[in-house]
Order: structure tokens, then sequence, then C-alpha cells
């Protein structure tokens, strides 16, 4: 049976590690948990619930990594989009605190994962920088570093000097790094989980639409779009950007915002010489931030937010060529080679949210752009709860689905924004 949704064209689609076999489920089966979708939560789930011997069906529309997982700019970055003192003011001094130290060690889970199963996804620990884009976000970053470093984090202060040499670009204030992050190639890793999952004993099935997910008779019924059914008494719902009208309500909780990349061509050495030096990661403070990267093969990756719509053909990624020029003079006119786009799940309060909307069904998602860190932590840390609750708590509180008001207009309204962003970025040069 051929794949409904075959993989769309990226660098990383063209660079990845070769995909493991995960084809369609052939005929009805039962499991102990079934897992809707297979970016990072869900593989990180199906990996940690099959080492505890429980027995899991993954089914995936396209194949694991088919999303955003395996379209995303590969930063693996601590943290959320709050800072620690934030986050502590939101859910408390215990559990703000509890929160802080999980996002904090996301890295950790990820590339404690990679070494453990061999994954191969050129995987560095090389450092998460923040350059400060406007001379007010100096402060911001001052006090960002210093909520982290008062909790042991091995982050630091950049001056002007520090981030034009760390950086290569001339057009930032200051800054600050966080030497928790690192890098991968992102599909490669999907694909590493996938392979590691498998080997625990979950079943991957790609090509494998659900259609319908209802309680019958006590358990689960989970229908594909192709006949064969999973019989469950769990399921775990991990469709992120990608959420549709499977649960109700569901979708409307989140703004499936599209992230453009390009990539350029390869630099030369000299060039690559200049852009990132040491090999760091980097996104700044603006508004509509640029996230941006080097991979192991002198490429610059740019990212940053485009339009709903999705992209038709590289005019749509022109603003980004043009960015790379202005934060990089030295690569003004350089060619790109790739164009792609993946769905970033924003909430409204810009944290992952965890529900639990019937007995036996877990959902969780919306990871506002940390996903690669934060996904397959918080997929982890739900399969344990799963497995030993009293043992595991969960990090975020279980909250009713509340779809955000309006949510109809969402593009309309979320343009606006983004608009009104893109003014205050060019007001704050």
């Amino acid at each position: 049976m051929a794949n409904e949704l075959p993989l769309p064209p990226s660098l990383w689609a063209a660079t990845a590690r070769s995909a493991p076999e995960t084809p369609p489920l052939a005929a009805s089966r039962r499991a102990d948990v079934a897992i809707v979708g297979a970016g990072y939560s869900g593989l990180a789930a199906a990996l940690q619930l099959a080492e505890s011997g429980v027995s899991v069906v993954v089914l995936e529309a396209g194949e694991p990594g088919w999303g955003a997982s395996g379209r995303n700019g590969g930063q693996v970055i601590p943290g959320l989009k709050y800072d620690p003192d934030e986050i502590v003011a939101m859910f408390g001094p215990e559990a703000g605190e509890h929160l802080v130290r999980v996002a904090g060690a996301a890295p950790d889970t990820v590339f404690d994962l990679i070494a453990r199963h061999k994954i191969e996804c050129e995987a560095r620990r090389c450092g998460w920088i923040q350059p400060a884009f406007a001379a007010a976000d100096v402060g911001v970053t001052t006090r960002r570093a210093e909520q982290w470093q008062r909790r042991g984090a091995p982050v630091d202060v950049l001056d002007r000097d520090g981030v034009r040499r760390l950086v290569g670009s001339p057009i930032y204030q200051g800054g600050w790094i966080d030497r928790r992050a690192g890098s991968l190639q992102p599909l490669s890793y999907a694909r590493g989980l996938a392979r590691a999952a498998q080997k625990a004993g979950a079943i991957i099935c790609g090509g494998s639409r659900i259609t319908a997910l209802a309680r019958d008779g006590g358990r689960w019924k989970v229908t594909t779009a192709h006949g064969p059914v999973v019989w469950t008494e769990r399921v775990l719902l991990a469709t992120n950007g990608y959420t549709d009208g499977l649960w109700p309500r569901l979708r409307r909780t989140v703004i499936a915002a599209n992230s453009f990349q390009v990539a350029t061509a390869r630099l030369t050495d000299r060039l690559r010489g200049t852009v990132l030096p040491e090999g760091h990661v980097a996104s700044d403070t603006r508004k509509l931030l640029l996230y941006y990267r080097c991979d192991q093969h002198n490429r610059l990756i740019m990212g940053g937010r485009g339009p709903f719509r999705e992209p038709a053909g590289p005019a749509a990624f022109r603003h980004l060529e043009t960015v790379i020029g202005l934060l990089f003079p030295q690569l003004k006119g350089a060619r790109c080679e790739f164009y792609w786009s993946g769905r970033v799940a924003l909430t409204r309060d810009h944290v992952p949210h965890v529900h639990q909307p019937a007995p036996g069904l877990t959902v969780f998602l919306g990871y506002n752009g940390r996903g690669v860190a934060m996904a397959t932590t918080l997929g982890t840390l739900v399969a344990r709860n799963l497995v030993a609750p009293a043992d595991n708590p969960l990090p975020l509180p279980v909250t009713d689905i509340r779809p955000i008001p309006l949510h109809a207009l969402h593009r309309i309204y979320a343009t606006a924004i983004l608009q009104s962003y893109r003014l205050r970025d060019y007001l704050a040069r």
C-alpha cells in the first residue's frame, strides 16, 4: 500500500540516515497502548513504554518524522518560552521549580537517548546563543542568564564583542550563551528513535492515518483509514502541529504556524570560519525571531516565521534569503539550495499542554518552538507516568481542553500580530 503522505523535500530529507521499515497496519490487533503520531513525543513515549515491557503500537499517517520532527531547525534548546522566575510565578514555587528543572534538563534527555541507542544524527553539544537584537533586549538577556545561573546552569552573559566573535554578525548588541544546548540532524534523530523503539519491541506503522477514536466495550477502538483497527486499553495522542479533528475541539487549542527554512549551498572554509565559527546554534530576541546554525557540511540554515499558507516554490522564501545577507554581510548573494517548512504548535499560554479528556486517553502537545528537547522529554515522562504514576508525576498540570477564543479567525488576527511584530522589529533596529 502506497503512503498517502510522501516525505516533503528538505535538506534533512536529502541528507538523513535511511528510514526504518514501518509498513502500514496490515491487520487488526491488540496492544496495551496505542500512540497516534510518530514525531519525537510519540516515538519517545513508545521507546520508554516498550523498554518497560508494555506492548505498544504507533500509528502515523506518513512516516516517522514526517511532520515538524523531521523538518525543524535541529536546535536542541533547554527551557520554555518563559524565563524560570516567570514559570515559578505561573505554577507556584514547588511545581514551577520542578517544571524549570525538567525543561532545563531536556537536552540531557535527548543526548542521553542518542548516546544510549547509538543514534547517528550528527549530534553535537555545541551550545546555544541568544543574541540581543535591540539595545533594549540586552537587559532581557542579562536577566534571563542570571535566573539560570542562580539555578546552577552553565550559562554566561555575552557583551557585544563576544556575540560578534561567536556569531559572526555585526548587528547584535549583546546576548547570552547556554552550554546545555546543541544540534542534530532532526530527521535522522526521528528515524533513530523509531529504530530504537522497534528494537525494544514497539510496532510502528506508517501510512496508517487514524479516522476514528472511540470507546467500545471498555476499551479503545483506534480505526485506520485503510480498515484495520487497534484495540487498546490506553491511547496517547501526540500529533502536535498536525492535530486534526480526530478528537473534538483539540485542534482549536493550538495555532499551527508555519516555520520556513532555507539552506545555502556549501560555504567555502574561509566563509564558514566567519559564521558561527565555534559551531554554536542561535536564535535572536526579535519578536519575529530568526534561528540559524550551520550543519556539518558547511551549509548555513536560516529559519523564521512564514505565512499560514503552504509555500509554493522558492519565491515564498525570499525574505529569508534577504535576511542572510543582512545578518551576515559576508554571505550577501549566497545561493540557497533547499527550501522547506513545517508547522509549529503555539498554545495560548505559550507552554505545552497535557489533557486527559476521557478514561485511558492522554493528549500532549504545544511545544511553542522548543520541540526537539521538550517533545522528547514530555513523551518520555508521559510514558513513565503511565507505567508508574506515583513515582513519576507529570511536570505540567492536566488541564481541560479549552479552545482558543475566535479560533476560526486565528489566521486573520495572528497575521495582524505578525505584522505588528515586524513593525516593532523594524523600529528597534
